[in-house]
């Protein structure tokens, strides 16, 4: 789509320094700005590209001094606040391309399902038996939603999204491809031929409102009740949550996190990279866990930064990771005050 420079401005509540009719398809980082894209500013110390910039528009505060001209075909946009402009053309911008409606065709819906109004549904994607699709909801081609699930307003389900029977999600979802809600917990018995009997999982996942889920994360449906992620939870990519866990409303989990069955975080919880939490534990609301840390028992203190595998308070495991670093060190001056303190209590050797 193509928007002219006064349309933008008038958006944005700004004033224009050039041709207000000149058009823009495209958003660039000022670097790499070319004919027809929109670019901003908000660094400083990127100003030396406005200068030589082939953009045809950039955003920019009114606080921002040019110290010689910019190129004719480059109109400039002044505004308060560069970077809360630009983030909003993002979105506006991200709403459009997103804004798909329709059923496409071969898909499968089943005729007792229920599909709201202005949604979309891709090719090859499969809606099963007294599924409950709200309005405006997006599902991409490839996906599968099991029987019985209910979906509430305004989410999305990129491509190969699978969710299984019996889940309920809320509004304002938005699940990445090839993430997985819904498949079996890890429930083996062992029994006296020593071998393993499945534990069948009858519960399901609930996912409140606003929850984003990154691609390739699996979330188990509970054994018995649900597994459910509260109001607010960002994922990242390749997250696990096992059966039986409970997510609190705003806590944050990056990339390659695991949550082992019937933990409970808490709410307003930040997870690093790579971290793990056992089986079975509370963490309290607010608690900080660095990266590739592991919490192996509950955390009580609300707020608390934790690191280290098992994890404790940050601040003395940095302290005890400086000597650690040092024990090589350490270990050799050992040596050679052992060494001199046998010769001192035999002279003779």
């Amino acid at each position: 789509m193509e928007f002219t420079a006064k349309q933008i401005a008038q958006l944005l509540s700004g004033t224009i320094e050039g041709d207000e009719n000149v058009l823009v398809s495209s958003l660039a980082k000022i670097e790499e700005g070319i004919k027809g894209s929109l670019c901003f500013l908000s660094n400083t110390h990127y100003t030396n590209f406005v200068y030589d910039s082939d953009a045809s528009v950039i955003i920019l505060n009114h606080t921002v001094v040019l110290d010689k001209p910019v190129k004719p075909t480059l109109t400039l946009i002044r505004v308060e606040d560069a970077y809360g402009s630009f983030a909003k053309l993002m979105e506006l911008y991200y709403e459009t391309i997103q804004n798909k409606k329709g059923i496409e065709q071969p898909s499968f819906i089943a005729s007792s399902a229920k599909v709201g109004k202005d949604c979309y549904v891709g090719a090859f994607a499969y809606i099963g038996e007294n599924v409950r699709i709200g309005n405006n909801v997006k599902i991409y081609p490839h996906c599968y939603i099991g029987d019985n699930t209910t979906i509430g307003d305004n989410c999305t389900f990129f491509s190969g999204v699978k969710i299984y029977h019996e889940c309920v999600i809320g509004n304002y979802c938005t699940i990445h491809a090839s993430t997985v809600v819904g498949s079996d917990g890890f429930g083996f018995a062992p029994n006296s031929e020593n071998n393993y009997k499945k534990i069948p999982q009858i519960g399901n996942v609930i996912i409140e409102d606003h929850v984003e889920i990154g691609s390739n994360t699996s979330i188990d449906r509970a054994t018995m009740g649900s597994t459910i992620i509260r109001k607010g939870v960002k994922m990242d990519n390749l997250v696990q949550i096992a059966h039986n866990v409970e997510i609190g409303e705003n806590t944050v989990l990056a990339g390659g996190v695991f949550v082992a069955g019937s933990s409970k975080l808490g709410k307003n919880i930040m997870i690093g990279g790579q971290a793990g939490v056992v089986g079975h534990i509370k963490v309290a609301d607010g608690v900080k866990v660095a990266g590739q840390s592991g919490i192996g028992s509950s955390i009580t203190q609300e707020g608390l930064v934790v690191q280290g595998s098992p994890a404790f308070a940050i601040g003395d495991y940095q302290r005890s990771y400086v000597l650690f670093r040092g024990l090589q060190k350490l270990n050799d001056r050992i040596w050679k005050l052992e060494k001199e303190l046998k010769k001192t209590a035999s002279p003779d050797l």
